[in-house]
């Protein structure tokens, strides 16, 4: 069935993007995009046909990170089988998967000279697997690629699928990040079609599988929650063995999308960083432009 345009980049909607940012916090300011830079980059991803998140999920950390030759790689399209209310990817018919994607990415990053990669996708839930094994395919055409390089994925929840886990793990990636986003509250309100316990299920699988393999994940605030309720997640993650944290603002993409509740001061954001490592995370990042893979390097242990 044909899927009618998504409304989430109108010029309606670009508006009132515009408008919201005029009205944010100075501490939610981003870094002054360097346009040559940003043109530059984006050319030689685009030539590519390299999609990535910090494009698609219009991420206000973009220009640092194109500024500064660095790009979190989105595969197996750029259209998503979801339709969470925080995200600007858009969703809608999938594309086909590319074989020839897992080499271009690969390419990508080593004619960047990327030290650490960050690879995430869409949510494939038309694919058996869910797309396990093309993320598996990424790591391994990566590992030949640029064999000095660290390796993140950021994955779906694979529909709670624990073979199709292990398909990704036994590539391997360094890191294996999957976020749980929000509290369970707001779950059926911002994240509809997925799940809380199973996310932190997978998590808690990956950690035991894949003792080598580091566990990470991130979510939001500024949704509605509580304090309470971010430190009972935090503590859910940790029961899990998950061992890196990112926890950053939510900023509303556009009025389809949920409303921002509460832009949330950076001291909230220091509390939330010394009781991650109280709890025994073995790194953690909590500020307002934090993001998954934003800085992702750094988060890595020893590093």
């Amino acid at each position: 069935m044909a899927t009618s345009p998504s409304p989430k980049h109108s010029p309606r909607s670009a508006e009132s993007g515009r408008r919201d940012a005029r009205r944010l916090p100075p501490w939610l300011k981003p870094k002054a995009a360097r346009a040559p830079a940003l043109r530059s980059m984006g050319r030689a991803l685009r030539s590519r046909g390299i999609h990535t998140i910090c494009q698609s999920a219009r991420c206000p950390n973009v220009g640092e990170c194109f500024g500064r030759g660095l790009a979190t790689f989105l595969i197996m399209g750029d259209r998503c089988t979801r339709n969470c209310r925080f995200c600007a990817v858009e969703g809608g018919r999938p594309q086909a998967l590319d074989p020839e994607e897992p080499d271009r990415v690969a390419d990508a990053a080593r004619r960047l000279g990327l030290r650490h990669v960050v690879v995430t996708s869409v949510t494939r839930d038309d694919l058996p697997d869910g797309g396990a094994g093309h993320f598996a395919a990424v790591v391994r055409a990566l590992r030949e690629a640029v064999p000095a390089a660290t390796v993140e994925i950021l994955v779906s929840d694979f529909q709670g699928d624990p073979e199709a886990l292990s398909v990704v793990l036994d590539a391997p990636p360094d890191v294996l990040g999957h976020n749980v986003e929000t509290v369970p509250r707001l779950y059926p309100e911002v994240r509809p079609g997925a799940d809380y316990a199973r996310s932190v299920d997978l998590l808690r699988r990956a950690g035991r599988s894949a003792p080598g393999v580091l566990t990470k994940s991130g979510l939001m605030v500024g949704l509605g929650e509580t304090q309470a309720e971010i430190e009972s997640v935090m503590r859910d993650l940790r029961g899990a063995g998950v061992d890196l944290l990112t926890i950053g603002q939510y900023l509303r993409p556009s009025r389809e999308h949920a409303p921002v509740a509460e832009y949330v001061a950076p001291e909230a954001f220091a509390r939330y960083e010394r009781r991650a490592r109280a709890l025994g995370f073995r790194e953690a990042a909590c500020a307002p432009l934090v993001r998954s893979s934003y800085h992702a390097a750094e988060l890595m242990p020893d590093s």
